[in-house]
């Protein structure tokens, strides 16, 4: 397999290209044309397809650069969302939940208190390590992204039936929930 999907940190699977196995040289070979045609034959490789389509459509559901969603850069969005819905966590849980290493979490909660969009407070229930919860200004702006996210999806999905909306979303939730089953890692959901 090469490289590039062996090391494909999110859900430890890839959506960036169609590849067949790579050659010998180690080079990834991207079907082209009748050859493109035949790759696709099973369902799974329509919905890797889309899957790398759909990350390039970002923008139309975020008014900020490729790299943000409604504001923020997307591991921001991310990292407040969890601590949103699960409450004040540490380093170590923060760690435990993405499959990161504590460093890399370090680096992204330390720029998020800086900017005040996180704080470091005793822990809840007595332990030692210092939990991060969001700050006032951290809820805002999680609230104006996810608002500026929803009305992307409005706009994309405005000629869909109520019903095709709630069976995408429930498609969605079931897919990731697959993902976070295999990787040990569940998300929790309102």
């Amino acid at each position: 397999m090469c490289t590039i999907h062996m090391t494909c940190t999110m859900h430890k699977m890839c959506a960036m290209h169609i590849t067949r196995p790579c050659g010998r040289d180690g080079a990834s070979r991207t079907p082209t044309g009748k050859d493109f045609e035949n790759a696709m034959q099973k369902p799974t490789d329509l919905v890797e397809y889309e899957t790398m389509l759909l990350g390039r459509h970002r923008p139309l559901l975020s008014s900020g650069p490729e790299s943000e969603i409604g504001g923020l850069e997307r591991s921001a969005y991310i990292v407040l969302s969890r601590v949103r819905i699960e409450g004040p966590m540490t380093i170590r849980q923060l760690s435990e939940a993405f499959g990161l290493d504590q460093s890399t979490l370090n680096r992204q909660t330390s720029s998020l208190v800086r900017v005040g969009l996180l704080e470091r407070i005793p822990d809840p229930e007595g332990g030692i390590a210092r939990k991060f919860r969001l700050t006032a200004e951290g809820e805002r702006r999680l609230d104006e992204c996810r608002d500026e996210i929803v009305q992307g999806l409005d706009k994309v999905m405005a000629e869909w039936s109520a019903e095709d909306v709630a069976a995408f979303a429930a498609f969605l939730k079931r897919f990731n929930t697959d993902i976070e089953r295999l990787s040990g890692r569940p998300w929790p959901r309102p």
